[in-house]
C-alpha cells in the first residue's frame, strides 16, 4: 500500500513537473510579458525622446534671441539689424502647416488600421460582405495609404524648406534658422527612415503576405510612426503655435 502511494506520488509530481516545463514554453521572451522585438524598439524610443528633447529645449533656449531676420512670427522691417535688408513677413506659413500636420496624423489612423488588417487577415471574411468590408482587411491598402500620407507630409516640408529659402531664412542666417532647420530637418529624416520601413514591409506582403504571425513586426513599425507623429504634436505647438 504503501510502496503504491509513493509509486502514484512520484507520477503525479512527475506529471505535475512535465505539466510545468510545457507551460514555460508559452511564456513570453522577457520578464516584461513583452516580446524582446518590442522592447528593444520602446528602449530605442526611448533613447530618441531624449534627442528630440534636446533639440527642442535648444530651440526653445534660444528663442527670439536672433539678432537678424527674418523672424518665425514678426515681420522684418528694412533697416540694419534687427531688420533685413529687403522687407519680410513672418517667416512660417501657418496654414500649410497645419495641413501637412492633418496629413501626417491621417497616417496614423492608417497605421493602425494596416496592424488591425494584418491581425484580422485569417479570420474568414462574412459572407456577403461589401466591398469596405474587404478594404478593412487589406493590409496592403493601408500600408500603402500609410506610405503615401507620410511622403506627402515630406513633401509639404521640402516645400516649407524651399520658401524658407527663398525668403531668406538658411541654417546659418540666425539663431531660430539653425534651431528649426536642425529640429524639423531630424524629424523629417525619421519620417523618411518610417516610410522606407512602410515600404519593406510592403514589399514582404506583396511577396508572400503578412499573417497574423507577423503582427508583431508591423506593430513595432506602428510603435516608431505614431512616435514620430507624436514629437511632431510637439514641434506643431512650440514652434509654429506658441509666438
Amino acid at each position: 500500500m504503501a510502496t503504491a502511494a509513493l509509486g502514484h506520488g512520484h507520477g503525479h509530481a512527475h506529471g505535475h513537473g512535465h505539466g510545468g516545463h510545457g507551460d514555460g514554453h508559452g511564456h513570453p521572451p522577457t520578464s516584461t510579458g513583452l516580446d524582446h522585438k518590442k522592447v528593444a524598439v520602446w528602449a530605442f524610443i526611448g533613447s530618441e525622446c531624449m534627442l528630440f528633447a534636446s533639440l527642442i529645449s535648444t530651440y526653445m533656449i534660444y528663442k527670439g534671441r536672433s539678432v537678424v531676420g527674418p523672424y518665425p512670427h514678426d515681420p522684418c522691417p528694412v533697416g540694419p539689424p534687427p531688420g533685413c535688408s529687403v522687407a519680410r513677413n513672418a517667416i512660417l506659413n501657418i496654414p500649410v502647416t497645419s495641413a501637412s500636420t492633418f496629413v501626417l496624423l491621417m497616417s496614423s489612423l492608417a497605421m493602425v488600421l494596416a496592424l488591425a488588417a494584418v491581425e484580422e487577415k485569417d479570420r474568414p471574411m462574412p459572407t456577403g460582405a461589401k466591398w469596405g468590408d474587404r478594404a478593412l482587411r487589406s493590409s496592403k491598402l493601408w500600408l500603402w495609404m500609410t506610405a503615401i500620407l507620410g511622403t506627402t507630409f515630406l513633401g509639404f516640408q521640402a516645400y516649407e524648406f524651399t520658401s524658407f529659402v527663398h525668403e531668406g531664412l538658411t541654417i546659418r542666417t540666425n539663431l531660430f534658422g539653425s534651431t528649426f532647420f536642425t529640429l524639423t530637418g531630424f524629424h523629417g529624416a525619421h519620417v523618411t527612415a518610417g516610410v522606407i520601413w512602410l515600404l519593406t514591409l510592403l514589399a514582404i506582403d506583396y511577396k508572400r503576405g503578412l499573417r497574423p504571425r507577423d503582427a508583431v513586426n508591423v506593430d513595432i513599425a506602428a510603435l516608431y510612426w505614431h512616435f514620430v507623429d507624436v514629437v511632431w504634436i510637439a514641434i506643431f505647438t512650440l514652434v509654429y503655435l506658441i509666438r
